[in-house]
């Protein structure tokens, strides 16, 4: 058997504590999983501590095609999704609590006209 082949790719995931996410930290070559965790584990060794470690052949990883991708794209009607589609409501709330506020409106509350 040549070194062709012999060595494959895996990614390395880890996690810093129990609780946190996972993060992408590094791809390796080895020539099965379970070399691949044991180059990952003295990889970390010498950084800094982990709580968990994954390992995935890069060939079990599947990504979205090109057609797949399109699913993605954003609908341009859907401002209301996004908070720049909320930036009028700040002018059109001032302005709605000046109309509901002047004079005549305060006035209106006591019982009282603005002759009086």
């Amino acid at each position: 058997m040549g070194s062709e082949g012999f060595y494959q790719e895996f990614e390395v995931f880890s996690k810093r504590t129990d609780t946190s996410s996972l993060q992408y930290q590094f791809s390796l070559l080895a020539p099965n999983r379970e070399l691949a965790l044991v180059m990952a584990q003295e990889n970390f060794m010498r950084r800094e501590p982990v709580a968990d470690i994954w390992v995935v052949k890069r060939s079990d990883v599947r990504k979205m095609t090109p057609e797949e991708k399109q699913s993605l794209m954003r609908l341009d009607n859907k401002e209301y999704r996004t908070t720049k589609g909320y930036g009028y409501l700040k002018k059109k709330w001032r302005h709605y609590e000046q109309e509901m506020l002047d004079e005549k409106e305060i006035l209106s509350w006591g019982g009282m006209k603005k002759s009086e």
